[in-house]
């Protein structure tokens, strides 16, 4: 036995997982039905939008001041962010680094923008696509959500229209139309990956 002894064995570091999709597809529903996976870190990212009915700080979404989140930004402490309807969203490198460092694997939950931004710089991450069964589901969605103005709803349609275009850049692509189902079939894409360890 050499002198290490078992010792300082470092953990097999972790995956990065990156949920992503238009707004209103259900990303949020999603990650929440397979929150029991152990050893899953959600990563909590930072915002300049208000929260939402039931939203909570620090469990759904870290909410920021705009001020706080552009000294962030100078600061260089985000692995991507970006500005979506008019605000900002950013996940804090640290979260992923220390979760990952540890053996544990991390979700993100964010934007097609950020979801790019963060396959340039960590090109092992593993690429979700949260596709809507149609345009006209995501519309019913996104106006039973009860958050947006009909003109913020047309807004994020168009924007819908041009992110699922990119679905095929995706490592896997998941169609929300039966909550249950979809929830099963990203549970099976992140346990396959385990399975190869």
């Amino acid at each position: 036995m050499g002198s290490m002894g078992g010792m300082g064995k470092t953990p097999p570091r972790g995956r990065l997982f990156v949920l992503a999709g238009p707004s209103g597809v259900g990303k949020g529903t999603l990650r929440q039905s397979i929150s029991d996976i152990g050893g899953l870190e959600y990563s909590v990212s930072c915002t300049t939008r208000a929260p939402r009915d039931g939203e909570r700080d620090g469990v759904d979404y870290r909410f920021v001041t705009r001020e706080d989140f552009l000294d962030k930004v100078r600061r260089g402490l985000f692995l991507e962010y970006a500005v979506v309807h008019g605000e900002y969203y950013g996940t804090l490198r640290g979260d992923v680094e220390r979760n990952t460092a540890a053996g544990k694997d991390v979700l993100l939950e964010i934007d097609v923008q950020g979801a790019s931004s963060v396959h340039a710089t960590k090109p092992d991450s593993v690429l979700i696509f949260v596709m809507p069964p149609s345009m006209d589901v995501l519309g019913q969605r996104l106006r039973r959500r009860g958050t947006d103005s009909e003109q913020s709803i047309a807004t994020r349609l168009e924007n819908a229209k041009k992110e699922v275009q990119h679905a095929a850049e995706y490592d896997h692509v998941i169609v929300n139309n039966v909550l249950e189902d979809a929830s099963k079939e990203l549970r099976e894409v992140i346990l396959s990956y385990r399975r190869e360890k």
